[in-house]
């Protein structure tokens, strides 16, 4: 038996809330950063091992440094991610065949 009174609102369950909004921000500018800090490391490398090592390794480095920041905005502006519960706003209604006799394109009878 239910103590709940049947105007009140259902409550939240705090496993399907979603994450706070500052922890979402905080964790997507976190990611962003090291993204970029990698990137500046691919740059310093490639610039630092241009002589010394395998062109192609050089070359490899700064597509790395090039291709980075695409990825890491693309990951930063995802967003907050979906829920795995169905949210349907609009609820499908069948619609019957009608009671009223068939009318003819002008609609007059």
């Amino acid at each position: 038996m239910s103590t709940r009174k049947r105007d009140e609102p259902d409550v939240a369950r705090i496993t399907s809330a979603p994450e706070p909004l500052a922890e979402d921000v905080a964790r997507r500018q976190k990611r962003y950063l090291v993204q970029m800090g990698i990137r500046i490391v691919c740059f310093a490398l490639s610039v630092l091992t241009w002589n010394h090592v395998p062109r192609w390794a050089s070359i490899v480095l700064i597509v790395g440094a090039v291709v980075l920041p695409y990825v890491a905005v693309i990951f930063a502006n995802a967003g907050r991610e979906r829920r795995d519960e169905d949210t349907t706003f609009i609820d499908p209604r069948e619609i019957g065949p009608g009671t009223g006799a068939p009318r003819g394109l002008g609609g007059g009878r």
